[in-house]
């Protein structure tokens, strides 16, 4: 290679590698001018659109396109001069993966995009939540294998990766024995994660009671979820522990939930008055949905009685505040209108104190 470059007339030499650097720089140029043309008129095209998914796209693609067409110009002018395949048959090995990799990525990407874009038009939550889940984990699953592949490629163009690689499948049982021990958390969160998006226990923006934690689910990942809880807190729980362990699910088909107020009153207290405020306060207020409203003793004590209001309402904040207003509002009226109703354990002791000095 040193001959071919540097022989004997220097002169000859130095002029064949001004001339290839020439038609390089001007086969890149070329690339570059191709690209932003055809990606002029796509833009073009793509504003015309009714709808954002052909910018997405265009967005996605712009940067790896760019860069594949000035590999293969590249390529392209190797096939005719000697000095740049010298050079390009030696990085081709590792670009061309790299610029496969990186279009697959952006591709799927664009995909993923573009279909949480038609699930946010979605109608039905429920639907939407579940698509939602599904792109998140498949392409996840996705990214994961191509850029694994990526990568395998890349190296395979070693050749010390390479010889690595013949030695061990000489010794494939040792291999497989080893690699199956080392990878089998990582081979379980992937089959976790699979699981999550095929049978779908739960999905993005789902209300779940997790491990004591009750929160919305943020984010769903091959090997964890992310689970927001009410005051901001992100609980990371492995994928794993929603295919081993039970939790609960407050939104799986729908958010139109049923939700108690418990009051606990003295055992004398005239049981009607109390059914026909609440019903007549619930039938009020804007956050119930008409579904239920009843109230039942469920536990009598010698000392209290215990009554469930059980109301409904649209969606779980909905339903959350409706239990606050009619506890807040019971409470209020029984101390006003029956304040008998109130247990009290009080200790008087000064009127004791008087009682025993008279």
């Amino acid at each position: 290679m040193i001959d071919r470059y540097f022989p004997k007339n220097t002169e000859i030499a130095w002029t064949e590698l001004a001339i290839s650097a020439a038609e390089l720089a001007v086969t890149v140029i070329a690339a570059l001018i191709l690209h932003r043309v055809l990606f002029a008129i796509f833009s073009r095209l793509s504003s015309m659109s009714s709808t954002p998914v052909d910018g997405m796209v265009y967005d996605r693609l712009l940067r790896p396109a760019r860069w594949s067409f000035v590999a293969i110009g590249i390529s392209l002018l190797a096939k005719a001069n000697p000095y740049v395949a010298d050079i390009w048959n030696v990085a081709a090995s590792f670009v061309v993966p790299a610029l496969m990799g990186w279009m697959t990525l952006s591709i799927l990407r664009a995909f993923a995009q573009a279909l949480e874009y038609q699930t946010e038009s979605s109608e039905d939550p429920v639907a939407a939540r579940s698509r939602r889940t599904r792109i998140s984990i498949l392409s996840r699953a996705a990214t994961f294998a191509i850029v694994l592949v990526t990568v395998g490629l890349m190296l395979l163009a070693i050749p010390g990766v390479r010889d690595v690689g013949v030695t061990l499948m000489a010794s494939a049982g040792l291999a497989a024995l080893a690699v199956g021990a080392a990878a089998q958390p990582a081979l379980k969160s992937l089959i976790a994660g699979m699981q999550m998006a095929i049978t779908e226990p739960l999905r993005l923006g789902d209300l779940v009671v997790v491990e004591g934690h009750t929160g919305r689910v943020e984010e769903i990942r091959m090997s964890f979820v992310i689970v927001r809880t009410w005051d901001e807190r992100a609980i990371v729980v492995p994928t794993a522990a929603f295919l081993d362990h039970s939790f609960e699910n407050w939104s799986r088909q729908s958010e139109m939930l049923t939700g108690p107020v418990f009051l606990h009153l003295d055992p004398a207290t005239d049981i009607g008055p109390v059914r026909a405020e609440f019903e007549r306060f619930v039938a009020t207020h804007d956050l119930w949905d008409q579904r239920t409203a009843a109230m039942v003793m469920t536990e009598a004590h010698p000392e209290s009685v215990e009554l469930r209001l059980a109301m409904s309402s649209h969606t779980i904040g909905d339903l959350f505040a409706l239990r606050c207003a009619v506890r807040e509002h019971m409470i209020g009226w029984l101390r006003t209108e029956m304040p008998g109703a109130l247990i009290r354990h009080r200790l008087e002791v000064q009127a004791a104190n008087e009682r025993a000095v008279m």
